[in-house]
């Protein structure tokens, strides 16, 4: 079932959602060659404390891992997609793209956003590929109005991505958004004629994530059974925001 918001609960999740890009955009002044992802990690976690907010994906069970995930944070590194774990191990290299994933629940309600960041210079293929994927994730908001139907959205992004060479994500999907962190619909970065159609009806509140790869869009979990990484080892980019259908149009929910 899709769970409408009232007006009093957007405004709730308008709070949640600029938490989550406050922190982001922290994070995103944080990253140059020799930070840890864990460095990100403590930082994270501070503003989320001090906020008086509760990390989202911190305990946060997954059936397919088995197990409560451990951090506030996703970082994915390059070639991974999604669900990378901080770790002081890992340093960020010049020419590295790093994607920083997180979520908060402040007041009863949620905010989850995602950017990929480049780590100094990156080279123009990598830049490119950056760039459709923040592209096709405006394209997508554009699409968040009241009559369209989801497969709109999902369309947008796959038209622009593969119309650019860079192929999407199948596996992991985006999602409604509320007083849970998933919520439905599911919101494939395609458009999956299995699932269903719904019309957009002012209330809902729709995460678009597209998960951009440079080549191949196959994907494999890594053994620690969280990090989903690319199969041919290209680069991957992942953006996320929290999208309001109102009567106004498009309201993102995670950006001023």
């Amino acid at each position: 079932m899709i769970i409408r918001k009232t007006a009093a609960e957007l405004e709730k999740m308008r709070s949640s959602g600029l938490l989550v890009y406050e922190i982001l955009k922290k994070l995103g002044d944080m990253v140059s060659e020799g930070v840890s992802t864990y460095d990100l990690e403590a930082a994270a976690e501070k503003m989320i404390a001090d906020a008086g907010a509760r990390p989202a994906f911190k305990g946060y069970f997954v059936p397919a891992a088995g197990e409560r995930y451990k951090y506030v944070l996703c970082t994915s590194i390059n070639q991974e997609i999604v669900h990378g774990m901080p770790s002081s191990k890992r340093t960020l290299k010049k020419g590295d793209i790093v994607s920083i994933d997180t979520g908060v629940e402040l007041n009863g309600y949620y905010g989850d956003s995602a950017v990929t960041v480049p780590v100094g210079e990156v080279s123009e293929e990598t830049g490119r590929l950056l760039r459709v994927t923040q592209e096709s994730l405006e394209l997508a908001i554009e699409q968040v109005r009241a009559g369209n139907r989801l497969y709109d959205v999902c369309g947008t992004v796959e038209r622009h991505v593969t119309s650019n060479g860079f192929s999407v994500v199948r596996e992991y999907v985006g999602h409604g958004i509320g007083t849970q962190l998933h919520e439905e619909p599911q919101i494939p970065n395609y458009v999956d004629r299995k699932n269903e159609n719904p019309r957009l009806k002012e209330g809902m509140v729709l995460a678009i994530e597209p998960m951009v790869n440079a080549g191949q869009p196959d994907t494999r979990v890594l053994g620690d059974k969280w990090t989903a990484v690319t199969k041919d080892g290209a680069y991957s980019a992942h953006f996320e925001h929290c999208v309001a259908v109102t009567s106004n149009g498009p309201w993102v929910l995670t950006r001023p």
